[in-house]
């Protein structure tokens, strides 16, 4: 494995980056085919002709297992790089097609905007919202302060239960915050004509939401040479993430 180390605000954070080994092409070229496939609504087919283009002869279906492969592991590597989440939690769930049944998408939302889990569940009950519950505490090892839901019961019931000292705010009007996180998964939802698999609606999700809000600065705040130099910090930090260079990056 390749080792870098990337310096935030003053502090070394180690970056150890998924193997590559035993793969016919270079780890450039498969981050980039991974990348294109997360940040831009472009199918499998569409990723095999962009690199055509750039004299690259790789098939659609190669793109696929790369990018299931890799994609989470490049996805948490960005999460690692995250500061903790705040103290404030966002929950919601909306319902998805997978292969014409309908699921729940749960997604828990940070003070920051950042997505700390996401679950697909067959259904919104007191255990689903339980097991939701537990999802981002593990993983982040934190427990918020105040967790902000809309007025699904299941949530009042679950909470009871799984963290009673955490204060619990029920309202659908202060819950923006998650519902516009499910935005730009319910886009590319549209692009890829829905999901085929429960696996396949549990993994898409949770590398994209790792993975493209990365690459999103806010834009629209920002003066154009800013944004370009805040993109080139970016670009590095995924081509350490990757493994494609070991060079240090400052943010």
């Amino acid at each position: 494995m390749i080792f870098g180390v990337i310096v935030v605000e003053g502090a070394s954070v180690k970056v150890t980056s998924p193997s590559h080994k035993g793969h016919r092409y270079p780890v450039e070229v498969i981050s980039h085919c991974v990348w294109l496939h997360v940040r831009f609504p472009l199918s499998y087919r569409a990723v095999e002709e962009l690199m055509l283009e750039r004299g690259v002869i790789v098939s659609y279906e190669t793109v696929r297992r790369w990018c299931r492969k890799f994609g989470q592991a490049y996805a948490n590597g960005l999460g690692r790089r995250r500061p903790r989440p705040g103290g404030t939690w966002h929950l919601d769930e909306v319902f998805i097609k997978v292969n014409g049944e309908q699921k729940y998408l749960w997604r828990a939302v940070g003070r920051d905007g950042d997505v700390l889990d996401i679950l697909v569940h067959n259904r919104r009950d007191k255990a689903a919202a339980g097991r939701f519950l537990r999802g981002p505490m593990t993983k982040t090892r934190a427990v918020p302060r105040v967790i902000v839901t809309d007025k699904l019961r299941s949530y009042s019931a679950a909470h009871r239960e799984v963290m009673p000292s955490v204060e619990h705010r029920s309202h659908k009007g202060l819950n923006n915050r998650a519902e516009n996180s499910h935005q730009p998964t319910r886009q590319r939802e549209g692009v890829m004509k829905g999901f085929r698999s429960g696996g396949g609606a549990q993994r898409f999700p949770s590398v994209f939401s790792g993975v493209s809000p990365h690459f999103r600065p806010r834009r629209h705040l920002m003066p154009a040479p800013h944004y370009r130099a805040e993109m080139t910090v970016r670009f590095t930090v995924w081509e350490q993430i990757t493994g494609v260079t070991d060079r240090p990056a400052t943010a």
